[in-house]
């Protein structure tokens, strides 16, 4: 019986002092990334691993197109500036569709996006849905709307080895984002869910359709001034 207890004591104090270290090393994470670039991710590195060289310039949002972030919300997210991280209508629509078929559809916002990619692995579970579920939300209270685009702009997949919008502009239309124009913009907004089957340049038909798609749906968000609520 005492053997029990130690046994049943041990392991009790192993989970709390796990728990401890987790909370307070996923938090200090968040704050130290509130600040300082990210230096690289899970996913960058299962790149280099696999393909060499990493295409990876860190700018600052000030120094992108005004183009560039209302392209990708246009894409994935259009309510981000108004929800706290989750958009519960498309997690439902996503549940319904994915019920209907083999084809698996997302329904993460960028926040959820933001914190997959900076804190997790790529991958579908219950455990990664999780931690992606609690990191969204103390990026969404430590960061704020504009550092999570910030984030989103920098480490999101844009094309094999590729990640973030400076080097996939630099790659792709050898200028920097600054100088990005709106259509090329929405271009690379175009492969993001799927970077490494599609193709900026060089597009097929799926691409160019919905190039044109993310044009038409930034015209009608009202441009660049639809961000002007979370300070851009």
């Amino acid at each position: 019986m005492k053997r029990r207890r130690k046994i049943k004591v041990s392991l009790k104090r192993i989970f709390l002092k796990s728990t401890i270290y987790f909370f307070s090393i996923s938090i200090g994470l968040v704050l130290v990334f509130k600040f300082v670039p990210v230096p690289i991710t899970i996913t960058m590195l299962g790149q280099w691993v696999r393909g060499g060289e990493l295409h990876y310039n860190w700018e600052p949002i000030e120094n992108m197109s005004a183009q560039m972030p209302i392209a990708v919300v246009a894409a994935e997210d259009q309510l981000f500036p108004q929800h706290h991280g989750f958009d519960f209508k498309s997690i439902k629509k996503a549940i319904q569709a994915n019920q209907k078929t083999e084809k698996l559809r997302g329904g993460s916002t960028i926040s959820q996006q933001t914190a997959k990619n900076v804190f997790l692995w790529q991958g579908r579970s219950w455990i990664r849905k999780g931690l992606e579920t609690y990191f969204t939300f103390l990026i969404e209270l430590i960061w704020g709307k504009k550092r999570i685009l910030e984030v989103y702009l920098n480490v999101c997949e844009m094309g094999p080895q590729t990640f973030g919008a400076e080097a996939a502009s630099q790659r792709y239309f050898k200028t920097p984002a600054a100088k990005l124009t709106r259509n090329k913009a929405a271009r690379i907004a175009a492969i993001l869910p799927s970077p490494r089957k599609w193709k900026v340049v060089n597009s097929g038909a799926y691409v160019n359709k919905r190039t044109a798609h993310i044009e038409r749906q930034i015209r009608q968000l009202g441009g660049p001034a639809y961000l002007k609520e979370i300070n851009l």
